[in-house]
């Protein structure tokens, strides 16, 4: 098993209603894991946000929670629902309905890796499916709703930043309309997950620090943004997806010689979405 379910640093002194979080960034991958799937040590890996958590590291030292995932994607999905159980993969499971996630093997105990490739030969029980859940997706979710119960207690409002990274090739479909390819994709479910005030001045950070946003298109938000996601209770989601390529080298599964020059940037992007938690919300209490 992997030996955590998240990891959760605190900063010194919470100044913000924002909450950084990563839940596809997890690569403890265990050794009997490991000798369960298919793929080799490489390949299994290729779905995971890889190097996004140390990208967002800079969060606890302006005043906001960091919360990174143990468990990788490929072992659980922190970003799916508990629900979201695969017939294909898991014992037991009756059908219900279609699910396009659950489809195409992508439910919160995922059948493949990127790409459709299988990380199974065979299924695994359902108590292995529950006990993955229970020992890791609840954790993880207990450990956020916790971050952003507590935002909302002290700053009136709570505002989710979910970090992700997405692959270079994601966008070569906007690449071949002559448009400038966006390198950074905001989704707020189509403004029903946050404010689009805060979207707009999330936007805005990025868009200073010289990178190219869209919103929505093709990732909307999942099941995090969709579950925390209440805007007219003062509590926001919003996904953030970054190109891959301006950080690491994606074949290699390895930062790249410009991931500290794009991870000093980052810093100053964190540094202005956590002034948007200052700005909107007034203290109700201290630490």
């Amino acid at each position: 098993m992997p030996k955590a379910a998240y990891h959760l640093t605190h900063p010194e002194r919470r100044t913000t209603s924002v909450v950084f979080a990563s839940p596809h960034s997890g690569r403890d991958y265990s050794w009997s894991f490991l000798r369960r799937t298919r793929l080799n040590e490489h390949s299994v890996r290729s779905s995971e946000d890889a190097y996004v958590d140390q990208l967002f590291d800079s969060a606890p030292r302006v005043g906001a929670p960091l919360l990174r995932a143990g468990a990788p994607r490929a072992y659980v999905d922190l970003n799916r629902s508990p629900d979201e159980l695969d017939p294909a993969l898991i014992e037991g499971v009756s059908r219900q309905g279609h699910n396009p996630r659950i489809a195409s093997g992508l439910g919160v105990i995922p059948r493949v890796v990127a790409n459709g490739r299988a990380i199974y030969s065979g299924k695994i029980t359902l108590a292995e499916a529950r006990h993955r859940i229970d020992d890791f997706w609840r954790p993880y979710h207990e450990a956020l709703q916790g971050q952003l119960d507590q935002a909302h207690l002290m700053f009136g409002q709570a505002i989710l930043i979910d970090c992700h990274s997405m692959p270079h090739e994601a966008m070569d479909t906007v690449a071949s309309r002559g448009l400038r390819r966006p390198e950074v994709v905001l989704g707020d479910r189509f403004g029903a997950a946050a404010d689009g005030e805060i979207v707009d001045r999330i936007e805005a950070a990025f868009t200073r620090a010289g990178l190219m946003v869209t919103r929505n298109t093709p990732f909307a938000g999942a099941y995090i943004t969709q579950a925390y996601g209440r805007p007219s209770r003062g509590r926001h989601a919003v996904q953030i997806e970054i190109d891959r390529a301006l950080y690491m080298n994606e074949r290699l599964i390895r930062p790249n010689g410009n991931f500290e020059a794009f991870r000093r940037l980052m810093c100053g992007v964190i540094q202005e979405i956590t002034e948007i938690g200052r700005a909107q919300a007034m203290p109700l209490a201290a630490e």
